[in-house]
């Protein structure tokens, strides 16, 4: 097998395991950065080992296994270096190495599930516990966390070593809570799994617009919450919400990678099954009676799924939808998303009109799709040197390739 054939297969089982593999590691050792040192140099030895071997019949089954024995070469050089180290004391115990059997590390369908709780246990901070969630289980990078919160790359990864610190210090459990205390926390794991699922749909940098391992990742544990929580409105509202995005994922880019708007969009290559899936799990969401924001934005989702094309859409329907998502959870992105859906019913310059009243509050001066959304508006009202404009400031603000070619895209339309 040649270097390039086994480095592609590497980066893919880190691709789509790697949060899985770290979530059971994290299991059975019981501590995050051992884990995710021991993981990391199993997929090192992979990268130098794979090429003579060939890549195994079960991939992600070897990175575990290697896993553990690196975990246990590393506490073992930490025993050598010094005996007295309290932290030691944790896995050695009587000055042994951990007798962990490969029966401990079967991945187990609940450990990215115990993972996402324990990263979203109240002790830590709420934007710790998005960032150490990401991080994780979803497989970011600290740089691509820091560019998703706009925020200096030392400060995010200081939040992280301070959250894994609090966790480890303050013995929080590795396990999905009693269900006496589900419902504190349901809302902060909801709001995670659909951080990730959105770094999967639209990623924060990198020249793929679509990371679908991570939103498969984040359906499959939707599901789980799901499975764990039938009760619970919210759950199935995301779930509804994500599949019924996910079903456009195959169109939202040509043939070249580049971005396809949802007016642009061949809806015959939309997911039916996904749809289908979706408008069920809406209707079970709905049935429990207690309207939420995620069931109000799955509805959204619908009412464009549904619709054969853009200018079939139920527009003012979707507008209303949007004034009862300000109500539940107002946002200057939920605002953003009104004035297009108004635009839609009223004229583009009605539309344009409230992007410019929000954009003089001047919350969304950093957020790229605030200018994108203003420059489309003025390109269809021919204002073709302002459209320029707002879509300099759009490109200035993204940090994902795709993104930047549909940008770029645009300008040269209305440039020639």
């Amino acid at each position: 097998m040649s270097f390039r054939d086994s480095q592609s297969a590497v980066e893919s089982v880190f691709r789509e395991e790697s949060g899985k593999i770290l979530a059971t590691l994290i299991r059975v050792i019981g501590d995050f950065d051992l884990a995710e040192e021991a993981m990391q140099d199993a997929f090192a030895q992979a990268m130098s080992h794979w090429p003579e071997t060939g890549v195994p019949e079960n991939p992600a089954a070897w990175i575990v296994t290697a896993s553990r024995r690196k975990a246990i070469d590393r506490i073992r050089r930490r025993k050598t270096r010094t005996e007295k180290e309290p932290e030691l004391e944790r896995y050695l115990g009587a000055r042994n190495p951990p007798k962990w059997s490969d029966d401990d590390f079967e991945p187990e369908d609940d450990d990215p599930l115990r993972l996402i709780f324990t990263c979203c246990h109240p002790a830590l901070k709420p934007e710790a516990q998005v960032a150490l969630t990401l991080r994780t289980l979803g497989g970011l990078s600290t740089p691509e966390i820091a560019r998703a919160f706009l925020m200096p790359e030392p400060t995010l990864a200081q939040r992280i070593v301070r959250a894994k610190k609090k966790i480890r210090d303050a013995k929080i459990p590795y396990r999905v809570p009693p269900q006496e205390k589900l419902q504190e926390r349901l809302p902060m794991v909801l709001a995670v799994l659909y951080l990730i699922f959105n770094e999967g749909y639209s990623a924060t940098s990198g020249d793929a617009l679509v990371r679908r391992e991570l939103c498969a990742e984040a359906i499959r544990l939707g599901r789980l919450l799901c499975k764990r929580l039938p009760q619970e409105p919210e759950g199935w509202g995301l779930l509804a919400l994500m599949l019924l995005q996910d079903s456009r994922g195959a169109a939202r880019t040509d043939e070249e990678g580049l971005l396809l708007t949802l007016e642009e969009q061949d809806r015959s290559v939309w997911d039916r099954t996904a749809i289908e899936e979706g408008l069920r799990v809406l209707d079970q969401a709905m049935q429990l009676r207690r309207a939420g924001a995620y069931q109000i934005q799955a509805a959204i989702a619908a009412l464009h799924a549904v619709s054969p094309s853009a200018e079939d859409t139920d527009w003012k329907q979707i507008a209303l939808l949007y004034d009862r998502l300000l109500e539940l959870r107002p946002s200057p992105v939920v605002e953003l998303n009104r004035a297009v859906a108004l635009a839609m019913v009223e004229g583009w310059r009605s539309g344009l009109d409230r992007m410019d009243e929000l954009g003089a509050t001047g919350r969304l001066e950093e957020y790229h799709l605030f200018h994108a959304a203003r420059a489309d508006l003025q390109r269809r009202l021919g204002e073709y040197e302002e459209a320029l404009e707002a879509y300099r400031r759009a490109l200035a603000l993204t940090s994902n390739q795709a993104e930047k070619r549909f940008l770029e895209r645009r300008m040269a339309e209305i440039s020639d």
